[in-house]
């Protein structure tokens, strides 16, 4: 009796302790904040109170302006952030620096929701350290007031003959891959090239372009030209098109000689304090309904493709925002230039500095 009655006993503990143990999801493995290092405005800050509401995390953002900004600080010592939104080639960059936390996919089933031509990504293969988060290009946003016809070409920006006219209303991303880039898709060369010739080549074309520049900007370029202190800028789709909504005398072009196409991350550092918690954010985040929520306010495209459904048709029908095929293939992912980067690093100096 007293074997049998001390079996119950231990039985009953063990159901105790069962009853009583975290739940996969469940708010007792969560922390009580999230610490998100993101683009500035790049996500509807009811996600975040939402997120809260729901789970009882409170999310505290801090914002960076270029993918370079958020490495250094990385590589400075930062270690209070549990969700990171680096590009596509900066992930690649700082899997090699052994930056990233590899992700348990057991906390992040709503990955079956992204489109299939953002899983295995070249910057990530096996989405191990990453999941997509928007994309979109890069290319000319423009007061539609002061133009007849859409100023789809990257002379517009670095043809003397068109660019003049535009001296100190023009301006270009503050992001040394960027514009680079830009310069090296009007030059007809690979926005990757490692070829010097072609770096010099791009470089003295900033330079010369730097008189009419006014402002080297990646965090308020659309809020410049919303305000008129600028009729053309270098930036990002959504950026443009999210300003539209006040500003609709701003619009958006692909330039015809081709231009960035982009995948913005989610990742989890490696110094990360809450990486489940930070996990649980990103399901969150790739819920049908929540992945449209973004796009509805970033005007950025989603690689949620379970999303679609949700998203404001005018986003969706928009060839701008999703490209035709024909554009498509004009399109590059800026990647890893390897042993190149310093290159382009002494190229940005010298521009910045001339």
């Amino acid at each position: 009796m007293k074997r049998v009655a001390y079996g119950v006993v231990i039985l009953a503990l063990l159901a105790l302790m069962i009853s009583c143990a975290p739940k996969g999801g469940g708010k007792q493995q969560l922390a009580q904040e999230l610490h998100v290092y993101n683009w500035s405005e790049y996500i509807d800050p009811e996600i975040y109170a939402d997120f809260e509401k729901e789970f009882g995390v409170k999310v505290i953002e801090d914002t960076f302006a270029s993918n370079e900004d958020l490495l250094a600080k990385l590589q400075a010592g930062a270690s209070g952030y549990d969700l990171i939104v680096p590009s596509d080639y900066m992930v690649a960059i700082m899997i090699e620096l052994k930056l990233l936390a590899e992700l348990n996919y057991d906390n992040i089933p709503n990955f079956q929701n992204i489109w299939d031509k953002f899983r295995d990504p070249p910057y990530d293969p096996g989405n191990k350290y990453s999941v997509p988060y928007q994309w979109g290009t890069t290319g000319i946003g423009y007061n539609l007031d002061m133009f007849e016809e859409p100023p789809d070409s990257w002379a517009y920006l670095f043809d003397p003959a068109y660019a003049s006219a535009f001296a100190g209303k023009m301006s270009m991303l503050n992001d040394s891959r960027e514009t680079i880039g830009a310069a090296l898709k009007y030059l007809g060369y690979s926005l990757n090239s490692t070829d010097e010739r072609q770096l010099e080549e791009a470089k003295h074309l900033l330079i010369q372009q730097k008189q009419w520049v006014k402002t080297y900007d990646s965090e308020g370029f659309e809020d410049l030209l919303a305000a008129g202190e600028t009729v053309i800028a270098h930036g990002w789709s959504g950026d443009f098109f999210q300003a539209a909504v006040e500003a609709p005398q701003i619009w958006y072009v692909i330039p015809r000689e081709g231009a960035t196409i982009w995948a913005d991350n989610l990742c989890i550092p490696k110094t990360a304090p809450s990486q489940y918690t930070a996990e649980v954010f990103i399901n969150y985040l790739l819920r049908p309904e929540v992945g449209a929520k973004v796009s509805n306010y970033t005007w950025y495209a989603s690689p949620n493709k379970a999303a679609e459904k949700y998203i404001n048709a005018e986003i969706l029908e928009d060839p701008a925002i999703y490209p035709p095929a024909e554009v498509m293939d004009k399109l590059e992912f800026i990647r890893d230039v390897g042993e190149a980067t310093p290159v382009y690093d002494r190229i940005w100096t010298e521009i910045k500095t001339e």
